[in-house]
């Protein structure tokens, strides 16, 4: 008798790179995130921060395994089990009719061991021409997961220093399984908005556009931050920051490089136009820092925002635009959220509402203008998927054509602009009536002001930068002295 390592169907190397690029991303969260708004925000909410990060991450996974992933990447609810109807040619193409019968999945947890360890595939779409999946299930589901996680650690920057921590712990399952799977089943799952023809190559619009929505309506909800702390809101260490955003930016390698789901020339092309597309807008941002703001010096703080811009703009776009299309995706984009990031904050609403760390300018706008620009820089040339035909002639199966190519089409741009405004007014409206009942579930959503004040240590009885060190305390309980 022989043991197999694997059954026909997976390919191990397909299968090693998307739990690396899930890896990748995972790191994005913890400890990229939560080291990047750790070292961002003041020195009393560094280890609230970190444990927001920390527990947002840990919900997720619990909600995704027990139903998240079926809702967002299942059957339909309205297709009672049966897969949708493939299109003579193309994908993709409506394959489900309704728009409010088909948004969502049906719940269900993959804890059973075939829920883990059968092949993995997306039930409305799999009688639509395309590849099988060459890994299990467990596979996709973690990293789809750790693209779900992330999204609410991102909108955490909007509210920091003032939500509460109960609050916290009840919203973060209501969003994901209210708001993140809907947008998901969509635009990734086979909904409406993938039937029409929008696209999001790794999460311009499902993640990073509806976390800069959520994240400013949750600030107004919530309200400001301390008077005094808006005043004196200095990070409290660079270094740390710098180190959480470079595990943010090599991290999203697995971000947009996990995306088309196999390790070929589409995922080598989206890593490399990943990293363009940032360095165009950092130095986008530097540049203009040193030429047009008030200090006309280049900071770390101006070059992180850059970087962000840059991941989060390409990522609609990244295995479909050519290395010209990502330098001008990631220039672009920072020149537009350089100017709202210095300006929109001197204006209604965007002056009213404490965005205490500008999630709503460097995901929100930055996410809605990259998913744009697919519509107009996206290359028909850059293949996602091929197709052979009988006598073995390889031709394009899936890409995407934006305006400035072929037959100058406006068509990609117009469904593009649906999808967003769908996100922007779903996300809004969802968020503040999950907020509501938060609210009521947890009795307010707001840390009293007498916690405020305190910070880390009022909420979770520790500090960033103990007065006292550690060694130094177990010297002193142990009778030591400094004599020598």
């Amino acid at each position: 008798m022989t043991y197999l390592p694997y059954p026909h169907w997976l390919d191990s190397g397909n299968n090693t790179w998307q739990l690396v690029a899930a890896t990748l991303v995972g790191l994005m969260s913890i400890p990229g995130l939560a080291v990047l708004y750790g070292g961002l925000v003041q020195r009393k909410w560094a280890v609230n921060t970190m444990v927001m990060c920390f527990t947002g991450f840990s919900s997720v996974l619990i909600v995704w395994v027990l139903w998240g992933y079926h809702m967002g990447f299942g059957t339909p609810i309205g297709l009672h089990g049966a897969h949708a109807t493939a299109p003579a040619t193309g994908w993709p193409k409506p394959g489900i009719s309704g728009f409010l019968k088909d948004m969502w999945g049906k719940p269900g947890t993959i804890l059973s061991h075939t829920g883990e360890q059968s092949q993995a595939s997306l039930p409305a779409t799999a009688n639509l021409p395309g590849p099988s999946f060459m890994f299990p299930m467990s596979t996709m589901a973690y990293f789809q997961f750790v693209f779900a996680a992330i999204t609410p650690l991102l909108f955490l920057g909007s509210i920091v220093g003032r939500m509460k921590f109960k609050a916290w712990l009840i919203f973060v399952p209501l969003w994901i399984t209210f708001v993140y799977t809907i947008n998901a089943f969509l635009l990734w799952g086979g909904g409406w908005f993938f039937a029409k023809g929008a696209v999001d190559y790794s999460g311009g619009y499902v993640i990073h556009l509806a976390a800069g929505v959520t994240g400013f309506v949750a600030a107004a909800v919530v309200g400001p931050r301390l008077a005094k702390d808006r005043a004196h809101g200095v990070p409290n260490n660079l270094l740390m920051m710098m180190v959480g955003a470079g595990v943010l930016w090599l991290g999203w390698n697995g971000f947009n490089g996990g995306d088309p789901f196999f390790a070929g020339a589409d995922a080598a092309s989206a890593v490399l136009n990943t990293n363009l597309a940032t360095a165009a807008a950092l130095m986008t941002w530097v540049l203009m820092d040193m030429m047009l703001s008030k200090h006309k010096k280049a900071e770390l703080g101006g070059a992180i925002n850059g970087m962000i811009v840059g991941l989060v703009a390409i990522t609609p776009s990244a295995g479909w635009v050519d290395g010209l299309g990502a330098i001008l995706v990631g220039l672009i984009a920072s020149f537009i959220v350089w100017f709202a990031w210095n300006y929109l904050p001197k204006i209604p609403p965007f002056s009213k509402v404490d965005d205490a760390l500008g999630v709503v300018y460097t995901h929100g706008i930055a996410g809605l203008c990259g998913g744009l620009m697919v519509g107009l820089f996206a290359d028909p040339g850059m293949a996602e998927y091929l197709q052979q035909d009988k006598k073995g002639v390889v031709s394009t199966q899936f890409s995407v054509q934006g305006v400035f190519y072929g037959t100058h089409s406006f068509h990609q741009l117009w469904e593009q602009f649906l999808a967003a405004v769908w996100v922007i007014c779903f996300s809004a409206i969802a968020t503040f009536i999950l907020l509501q009942v938060t609210k009521l579930l947890a009795r307010g959503l707001r840390e009293p002001d007498e916690v405020l004040e305190v910070g880390d240590l009022a909420i979770h009885n520790e500090e960033v930068y103990p007065r006292e060190a550690f060694a130094e305390r177990i010297l002193s309980h142990s009778g030591a002295t400094d004599a020598g």
